[in-house]
Parts: structure tokens; C-alpha cells; sequence
């Protein structure tokens, strides 16, 4: 049986001196030969479904032949999971600059090409070793900038640290009413079909601050640089980021049926020897620039009615609102269609809102992933 170490990390420090830590734990195999990974859950307060997936995940790897050091964080942000309001959570935005937490991660200043001059006679192996370890002192500067950073950039960047020493990495989220989606860096879309999750955005080589891409976008960068120069490098390092349903719920069921889609691309990748298949499904898919919003037109109470996760045709309501001060005109209650046909995957959680908050995100332009290139 595999037992993990544990031991915490300290990400921060309270205004009263109290350390905020958050616990790791790593299944370390006699003799590692696979792909290294990386997971953790809980970045943002309510998302906690993570949790539940990563308690499931470490219950098997117990008793799975390992063949790969495997690093799992939960509860990865215990300002945001500890940033309540009556019933609610509201650890999605650093509340001292209200940054999404999700958005803090670094994006490595160092200049690609002049570095790539220097080390590209390294061979394949010691130039990734070379470029991990840049990836890593470029964070422990970042840590040590005589000017500080705030508390989110420490956050994300302790946790970056741990997500550039592994060969895998997942974030786990959720959305706030949402269908399971996940994101997925383009060259590494034939990943998808070993996730029990329906739908797929297809990302560029493009950072915006997130987990998945501070740990995907310079590895890619290095592969299309070393391409330039007539070289073939793998791109090193392949980043997800799964949205497991929605926020404020832990279901353990439904915790398995994602571990073990996470544990059939283990396999498939040699993390661990066991076999695990995939769970037969049709995979929908879109580029992330079709993956669109849409947003309230006016104020108002909103009554959500496109279900997740199913086709909407062009003549059918998205949501209806509702506005009492409008009674007697007009407005008092509309039904508002999109002009496209589209897939909902999650809406937001509320029913009163403001005009112009972000209602609900939408797939276009999908194709099946069977199918892919479109």
C-alpha cells in the first residue's frame, strides 16, 4: 500500500501574525520512472468539489502500482475558503485588491530566444531540466522582490512553484451553476477523451494569468521556438484545468467518476500500471474564442431557463426577466433569445442582478472532439 508524506507550506501571513498554510501530500514511489504530477483544488473559496475528487484520487493511488511522483494540494487557499458571508462563500477575488485569485500567477519575464541561444546544445532531456529549473528560480526571485508582492501573488506563486516540478498538471474548479467543461491546451487535445467530462474549450498559446496556462504557455513557447530552428521538441509539460459541476457542493459519487477519469489519463500516460478505461462518451468541443458571454441588458430578476450541458436553438429563450418597478409597460417581463445556436455550459448564481453582470457562458461553433480538427 502507497501511504503519502504530508507537510504544509506557508503561503502568507494574517494582519494578527498567524501563518496561513495550506497541506500538501505526495506519494513518492520506490523507483520513479513516469511522468511527475501535480493537482490541486480549492484556489477559489466555493469551488470545493476539488476536494472531494482529490480525497477519492488519493484513496486509489494507495493501493495502484505507482510508477510517478504524484503532489496533491486541497484546500489551496485558505484566505478565499475562509472568505464567508452569512451562507456564502466569497473566495473567488482577493478581497484586498480584488483580483480573481486565479489571475495572479507570473508570467516569466526572462527573454525565450536569448536563453534558447545559450543552452540549444543541450540535448533534450538536459534542456528541459534547464528550463525547468530557470522557470522555478524565476519564481523564488519573484518571492524575493525587495519591493514585495501582494498577497495573491504570493499565493499563486508558492503554488506555481509546486506545479512547475511536475510533467502534469491539474486545477480543479467549479463554476457557479455549471455542467462539467474542461480546458484544454490545443496541443494537447487528444487528452480530452480520457476525462469524464462532456465538454471541451480549446485553448491558444495564450497566458491571462491562470494555473493551467502558467504551467503550459513556456514549455509550448520553447517547442515553437526550438520548431524555428529546425528542432522537434515535445511540448514538456501538459496543464488542465476541470470544472467539476457547480460551486458550494461536495457529491462523492459523483467525486469518482472524475478521479477515475483522472486516473484513466494516468494510466495512459504511465503514472500509474493499472489499466483504466475511459468511460464512453461523446466529447464536445470548442475554440476558446467561441466560448462567449453574455450579459444582462438591463437589471432586473432573472429566471435561468436554458438547461446546462444541451443544445439551444436559435428560437429558443436563454432566460426570462423579470422587472417589477417596469409593471404595467412593456418590460415587465421579457423572454431574451440568443441569434446563435449555442450549448450553455453555466450561468450565474443568482437571481437579482445588476445590468450588465455576466449571466451566463455559452459554447459555439462546436464540434464533435472525434471530429477534430473541425
Amino acid at each position: 500500500m502507497n501511504k503519502p508524506n504530508k507537510w504544509e507550506i506557508n503561503v502568507g501571513e494574517l494582519a494578527t501574525g498567524q501563518a496561513l498554510t495550506i497541506p500538501v501530500y505526495q506519494f513518492t514511489p520506490e523507483n520513479p520512472s513516469g511522468p511527475s504530477v501535480y493537482i490541486q483544488a480549492n484556489v477559489h473559496g466555493a469551488e470545493v468539489q476539488g476536494n472531494a475528487v482529490i480525497f477519492e484520487l488519493m484513496k486509489q493511488l494507495e493501493n495502484t502500482h505507482l510508477n510517478s511522483v504524484v503532489t496533491l494540494v486541497p484546500l489551496a487557499n485558505p484566505m478565499g475558503i475562509n472568505q464567508k458571508s452569512g451562507e456564502f462563500t466569497l473566495g473567488r477575488f482577493d478581497p484586498i485588491t480584488g483580483i480573481n485569485w486565479n489571475r495572479e500567477y507570473y508570467d516569466h519575464n526572462f527573454d525565450i530566444e536569448y536563453w534558447y541561444t545559450k543552452n540549444q546544445s543541450h540535448n533534450d532531456s538536459d534542456l528541459f531540466s534547464a528550463f525547468r529549473q530557470t522557470l522555478l528560480s524565476s519564481c523564488q526571485q519573484r518571492l524575493q522582490n525587495p519591493w514585495g508582492i501582494s498577497t495573491g501573488q504570493r499565493l499563486a506563486t508558492e503554488l506555481q512553484i509546486l506545479g512547475h516540478q511536475a510533467d502534469i498538471v491539474f486545477d480543479l474548479h467549479t463554476g457557479p451553476k455549471s455542467c462539467k467543461h474542461m480546458y484544454c491546451p490545443e496541443y494537447a487535445i487528444d487528452a480530452a477523451q480520457y476525462f469524464s467530462i462532456p465538454y471541451v474549450l480549446v485553448m491558444p498559446n495564450d497566458f491571462a494569468g491562470a494555473m493551467d496556462e502558467a504551467m503550459f504557455c513556456p514549455w509550448w513557447k520553447l517547442s515553437e521556438l526550438a520548431e524555428t530552428q529546425g528542432r522537434q521538441l515535445d511540448v514538456a509539460v501538459n496543464a488542465f484545468t476541470l470544472e467539476l459541476a457547480s460551486q458550494e457542493r461536495i457529491d462523492m459519487n459523483d467525486a469518482k467518476i472524475d478521479a477515475n477519469g483522472i486516473l484513466a489519463y494516468l494510466s495512459h500516460k504511465g503514472v500509474i500500471t493499472e489499466k483504466v478505461t475511459p468511460v464512453k462518451m461523446d466529447r464536445y468541443a470548442c475554440q476558446l474564442e467561441n466560448y462567449k458571454k453574455f450579459y444582462a441588458p438591463t437589471a432586473g430578476m432573472i429566471e435561468y431557463l436554458a438547461p446546462l450541458g444541451e443544445k439551444l436553438s436559435v428560437d429558443q429563450p436563454l432566460l426570462s426577466l423579470l422587472r417589477m418597478d417596469q409593471y404595467g409597460t412593456k418590460d415587465e417581463y421579457q423572454h431574451i433569445s440568443l441569434d446563435i445556436e449555442c450549448i450553455p455550459i453555466l450561468h450565474f448564481a443568482s437571481a437579482a442582478v445588476h445590468q450588465g453582470t455576466e449571466l451566463y457562458k455559452v459554447m459555439t461553433d462546436v464540434f464533435l472532439l472525434e471530429h477534430y480538427p473541425p
